[in-house]
């Protein structure tokens, strides 16, 4: 039997439905329900139930988005950092393997190859890498799992969201029967405001840039395969190999949904922060090799995003799931909305 903690977040429920439609016996655990935040209650339900994996897909991520971050420090904190701590020496006290949802925003650029070999730019947004991208992009290469975050608080600048996720994956690597699943900007077939295809549409402007993303739905598949397999412990880059560009996706949006809406884009990241936004925003590529030899295979993101966009429909409704967030009807059906 596996635990999932925030079981009703974006993430949560789509583990839930991957869960179900696998069969697999599962216990969706919610704060309003009980307090995991507190290591006697949550060591003591652990040491009750005895689930054979724990799901952490808890977190604060901002509302609506990371901005909110840099004020609601403490929440941050507690949800980001603090809980994966608590959480880790529960698991090491009832020996309980387990697998945390970490972030890909704790990189920021790519290594990029020249004549030289490879050299990290951290800066995507420089109009002679952008210039290159669009002319050469399999020069372009994504951090690896051996590479050292470089946008946290040990490595500014960084938002506050990305500080506290790079935190939280340092105090963890002491734990031995631990899964760090690190996605990238999530998206699926799903109109859902945590939905990069939604929230594109949605911007005034759009602030361009290069990036590695993640199916919401590809990306708990990988996850669960990775337990099923027994595939070995640590972290793993979970991304649909390939990368875009914001306008590129808003061009397969047009493409695809047959919008007639003008997009306009940003002039530069300098405009974005003097008008709209006060966390940086990093633009990274990540490297999915690890995953992708444990034989777990990820469709490509081009692939991914066409499906999804050919798919395009409202996210379903799930009343009943938020009146029972102990899982007390987790044998009836639950759809993925988060």
């Amino acid at each position: 039997m596996i635990l999932l903690l925030g079981a009703t977040g974006y993430l949560g429920r789509a583990f839930a439905a991957e869960l179900r439609k696998r069969k697999i016996t599962f216990t969706p655990l919610t704060r309003r329900a009980v307090d995991y935040t507190r290591f006697d209650v949550l060591f003591n339900y652990l040491h009750t139930l005895k689930p054979d994996f724990v799901i952490n897909a808890a977190g604060y991520p901002g509302h609506p988005n990371i901005d909110d971050c840099e004020t609601a420090r403490t929440e941050a904190v507690q949800a980001n950092t603090l809980l994966p701590q608590t959480l880790a020496r529960v698991c090491y006290l009832t020996k309980t393997p387990w697998g945390h949802i970490s972030s890909g925003c704790i990189y920021s650029g790519a290594r990029i190859a020249n004549h030289r070999g490879l050299h990290v730019e951290r800066d995507l947004n420089l109009p002679e890498t952008r210039q290159l991208f669009d002319l050469h992009p399999e020069k372009f290469r994504g951090f690896t799992e051996k590479d050292e975050p470089n946008c946290s608080f040990r490595s500014p600048p960084c938002s506050f969201y990305s500080g506290t996720k790079a935190l939280a994956e340092e105090s963890l690597r002491w734990a031995e029967q631990c899964y760090i699943w690190r996605p990238r900007i999530l998206f699926d077939e799903f109109n859902h405001p945590r939905n990069y295809l939604t929230k594109i549409q949605q911007y005034p402007k759009v602030l361009d840039g290069i990036n590695s993303f993640s199916h919401r739905g590809d990306f708990v598949h990988a996850c669960l395969q990775l337990w099923e397999r027994r595939a070995p412990f640590g972290a793993y880059n979970i991304i649909n190999p390939g990368s875009a560009t914001a306008r590129q996706i808003v061009a397969a949006v047009q493409r695809n949904l047959r919008t007639d809406r003008k997009y306009e884009f940003w002039a530069s990241a300098d405009e974005f922060y003097r008008q709209a936004g006060r966390a940086p925003r990093n633009h990274n590529l990540l490297d999915p090799s690890k995953l992708l030899s444990t034989g777990i295979k990820m469709r490509g993101l081009r692939e991914a995003l066409e499906d999804s966009l050919k798919k395009w429909g409202p996210a379903p409704q799930d009343s009943e799931w938020l009146d029972n967030p102990l899982g007390v009807a987790a044998n009836k059906p639950l759809n993925a909305e988060g």
